[in-house]
């Protein structure tokens, strides 16, 4: 098992522009006699009573929370018309991607010409990974692999180890389409080339079209490379480390993930997912808390926001207390309350921080309760508190200009000692860890997930290779 360096680049290029398509090349033909499938094989698949073994395959919708799938068989029709034949596009206007053509666990960041939701979240931008799988993640990070992936096969394939290896993809404004074309395994070269889609379309459908498999997806290794087939998203939570200031560290959490069946990804087969109803695509409150759609749906006034409290906007739901808030679900408590009582502060634990309120509320109080027949002495008690307030003032900025420079100095003397004693015990310490020998990025050993890492471009996409330090 070969472990590699984490100085792999990633070469990052911005989406193409739209893509003249053929008249009907992305309109697929859904007209198809659903009574000649009628009986069911044990595979899961329906079989035709035309005779044939594999006259008419296809699975039932499976429910997946968020998306429902269906498995078309390799003589389904259908299975047939959602591959998009590349060769009837305008050679023009295809991308090959000279750099993921060329290269191994590298990536590069895809422009989209549309909105595309994903898990009701609307996305502008993907990344292409040269192992079969689309990242749909904010942050790029080297493990890839583990969530937030549009995944038709994910494997550890190795465009670099055959000239005939080419990642494309295609945009035509209402969808985009990634092939990767004659790939190869690269710690197993002679099972031979894999030629597989995933197609997004605009409505949030996601296409996974395979035409060469050529060997049992079951049977690829996982030793080096996940294996997988299917969808995941997860959420980011960024915490504050209270011993290094300035320093945060973030965590991902997966929620969800679609596992598709592995056995039933043969040549000529296609999945096609529809997304399902989510709590993101509610605007007000009433249709939110009323929904009925297999999430517990809540409405956070501060937010203006419907969620289940599992998705890419967690942390704000949270940090905005929004579970509090949702726990009594009606709608106009805050409107009618805020008619009540324009000029209080009762309104104010929903909108804002809970130790903020706290203290704004006892300000209120006092200055409400303020004894109002003796202006005089509640003046010259304002004016002893402001000079009061003043001095204080003046006292910390001394003494934070006096620290300043006593640090000031202290770094000038430690410099010129290091320089004239560069052999002492301090010098060391402080050559041993100089930042040019601080790690960019820290995972554990032996997550079962490869090393992938993104650099962002100078320029335009280009033809060329990443060479890749190993170890």
């Amino acid at each position: 098992m070969r472990h590699e360096c984490g100085r792999m680049a990633y070469s990052v290029t911005r989406g193409a522009g739209s893509v003249a398509t053929p008249a009907g090349a992305w309109e697929m033909n859904r007209a198809i006699d659903r009574e000649r499938c009628r009986f069911t094989s044990p595979s899961g698949f329906s079989e035709s009573s035309c005779g044939s073994h594999y006259c008419c395959r296809r699975s039932e919708d499976t429910d997946h929370n968020y998306y429902t799938s269906k498995t078309y068989g390799p003589t389904d029709p259908l299975s047939r018309e959602l591959w998009v034949n590349i060769d009837q596009m305008d050679k023009e206007k295809v991308k090959i991607h000279g750099i993921l053509s060329n290269t191994h666990r590298q990536a590069a960041r895809v422009n989209l010409s549309f909105d595309f939701p994903f898990y009701g979240h609307f996305l502008r931008e993907v990344t292409v990974a040269t192992g079969g799988f689309i990242y749909t993640g904010d942050v790029v990070h080297r493990m890839l692999t583990a969530t937030q992936y549009i995944a038709p096969l994910m494997a550890n394939f190795d465009p670099s180890v055959s000239r005939n290896s080419t990642v494309i993809y295609f945009d035509n404004g209402t969808a985009l389409v990634v092939q990767w074309d004659h790939v190869h395994l690269q710690d197993n070269y002679n099972l031979g080339s894999f030629t597989f889609q995933a197609t997004l379309h605009r409505d949030g459908r996601i296409i996974f079209a395979y035409k060469e498999i050529p060997v049992l997806v079951t049977g690829i290794s996982s030793v080096n490379h996940p294996v997988k087939v299917g969808l995941s998203d997860a959420f980011v939570v960024v915490h504050k480390i209270q011993q290094i200031p300035n320093v945060r560290r973030r965590t991902i959490y997966e929620y969800h993930r679609v596992e598709l069946l592995k056995n039933k990804i043969t040549n000529w087969t296609a999945v096609e997912m529809t997304p399902l109803p989510t709590c993101l695509q509610f605007t007000s409150c009433g249709p939110c808390v009323t929904s009925q759609i297999g999430f517990n749906c809540s409405w956070c006034h501060k937010l203006q926001r419907c969620s289940s409290g599992f998705d890419r906007h967690r942390q704000d739901w949270v940090d905005s207390s929004c579970p509090d808030e949702t726990k009594d679900k009606i709608c106009d408590l805050v409107p009618s309350t805020t008619r009540q009582q324009p000029f209080t502060a009762a309104p104010i634990p929903r909108t804002t921080p809970r130790a903020w309120v706290t203290t704004t509320a006892r300000s209120d109080m006092w200055a409400s309760h303020l004894p109002t027949s003796m202006p005089t002495e509640a003046s010259a008690a304002e004016s002893t508190a402001a000079e009061k307030k003043e001095a204080s003032l003046h006292t910390g900025l001394i003494i934070g200009v006096l620290m300043v420079m006593v640090i000031m100095a202290a770094v000038v003397l430690v410099t010129v000692y290091m320089y004239h004693h560069p052999m002492s015990a301090a010098s060391l310490f402080f050559i041993e860890r100089r930042p040019s020998r601080w790690p960019a990025m820290k995972f554990r050993r032996g997550s079962g997930h490869p090393a992938y890492a993104e650099v962002e471009p100078m320029g335009q996409e280009k033809e060329g290779f990443i060479v890749s330090e190993q170890c």
